[in-house]
C-alpha cells in the first residue's frame, strides 16, 4: 500500500518509539526522544503527527488493522457463518498485536479505552468497521451502525482480558460470550429501532438520506 509522506515520516516515528513504550509509556517524553532519534526534524513532526502522541497511537492502531485486512485476505472465511468470520476478524486484529502485547497495555491506559478520549471511541470504531468489512457486510441502513457500534463496545474488554494472557481456549470462549451478548443486544435494538427508522430518514455515509 503506498503511503503518503506524512505516514512515512509517522511509521518511522512511530518505529523508533515502540520499543521504549512498554517502559516509558506513550508520553510526550517518550515521543521527543524517539523523534531524535529518528531524526526528525521540527516541521517533519508537525507533518508527521500534528496532534503528537495521539497520532503515533493511531498510526499504531492503523498498522494493526492493515496488518489484520492483510491475514485475513490469506485466509477463506467465505464459508463460515457471519459470527465466526466476525470472531476470525477479532482474532487476526489480536494477532497483529501481539508483538507489541506491551505498548497495547499502555495504550489501553492512556488511549484505546471509549472513556479514555473521545479519539479512543473512533479508534474502536474503525477496528469493529474493518472487522464488518472484511466479513463482508456491506450494509447502508442502521444495520451498518448498528452492528460496528455493538461490536466496538465490546473490543475494550476483549483487549482487557487479552492483555491478561489467557489460554488461546480462554480467549476463544470469552469472544464467543462477548460477541454473543453483542448479537443479543443488536437483535433486540433492531425489533425496536427498523419500525421507526422504517419511517424516519436514514443518514448515509456520503450525507444523503433515505426519504
Amino acid at each position: 500500500m503506498t503511503q503518503t509522506p506524512s505516514e512515512v515520516l509517522r511509521f518511522r516515528w512511530l518505529d523508533a518509539m515502540l520499543p521504549d513504550v512498554p517502559f516509558d509509556g506513550w508520553t510526550e517524553a517518550t515521543a521527543a526522544r524517539a523523534a531524535k532519534q529518528a531524526g526528525l526534524s521540527e516541521g517533519e513532526q508537525a507533518l508527521a503527527a500534528p496532534n503528537g502522541v495521539p497520532d503515533l497511537i493511531d498510526a499504531f492502531f492503523d498498522r494493526a488493522r492493515q496488518a489484520a485486512r492483510e491475514a485475513l485476505a490469506d485466509q477463506d472465511i467465505s464459508a463460515l457463518k457471519t459470527p465466526a468470520r466476525v470472531k476470525a476478524g477479532v482474532l487476526a486484529w489480536l494477532a497483529a498485536l501481539e508483538p507489541n502485547r506491551e505498548a497495547v497495555r499502555r495504550a489501553a491506559v492512556r488511549g484505546l479505552l471509549p472513556w479514555g478520549a473521545a479519539s479512543a471511541v473512533q479508534r474502536t470504531w474503525r477496528i469493529a468497521d474493518m472487522v464488518w468489512d472484511e466479513a463482508g457486510d456491506t450494509s447502508e441502513d442502521y444495520n451498518r451502525y448498528s452492528k460496528r457500534g455493538l461490536l466496538a463496545a465490546v473490543i475494550p474488554p476483549i483487549i482487557m482480558y487479552w492483555l491478561d494472557q489467557p489460554s488461546d481456549e480462554q480467549l476463544d470462549t470469552y469472544i464467543d460470550r462477548r460477541l454473543s451478548l453483542a448479537s443479543g443486544i443488536g437483535r433486540n435494538l433492531g425489533r425496536i429501532a427498523k419500525p421507526l427508522l422504517d419511517v424516519l430518514p436514514v443518514s448515509r455515509p456520503n450525507g444523503s438520506t433515505k426519504a
